[in-house]
């Protein structure tokens, strides 16, 4: 038989247990950060892709001569309290788009279409 060298010895010793738990109670809430803000920054990306897009509808619908209401329909509806704001610019009819995003941000969007366009 052979002699094992250094005893009995565990992996570790009594002045480490516990110590697993408490770095896992300090990760865990920056985990936890991490994954909010991750969560937050997707939803502001995706509304501000919602809210350009609704604005450039808006600024062909507005091109062709639709009325007001029908052009700030068609961004609320896709983005909700959305303030719009049609102007021209030369030839070019223009809208501009501001939303609330998380944690206060708002998030902007501008379109523009040739009046008259089809």
């Amino acid at each position: 038989m052979r002699a094992r060298l250094g005893g009995d010895r565990r992996r570790g010793s009594d002045d480490d247990q516990g110590s697993v738990v408490a770095e896992f109670a300090i990760a865990l809430p920056a985990i936890a950060v991490v994954l909010a803000v991750g969560v937050g920054a997707l939803a502001g990306a995706s509304r501000q892709v919602r809210l350009q897009d609704a604005v450039a509808d808006a600024a062909r619908l507005s091109a062709r001569g639709e009325q007001t209401s029908r052009v700030t329909g068609a961004v609320t509806a896709a983005v909700a309290e959305a303030s719009v704001d049609i102007s021209s610019r030369g030839d070019l009819v223009c809208v501009t788009a501001s939303a609330p995003a998380l944690l206060g941000l708002r998030v902007n969007a501008t379109g523009c279409a040739l009046a008259g366009g089809l």
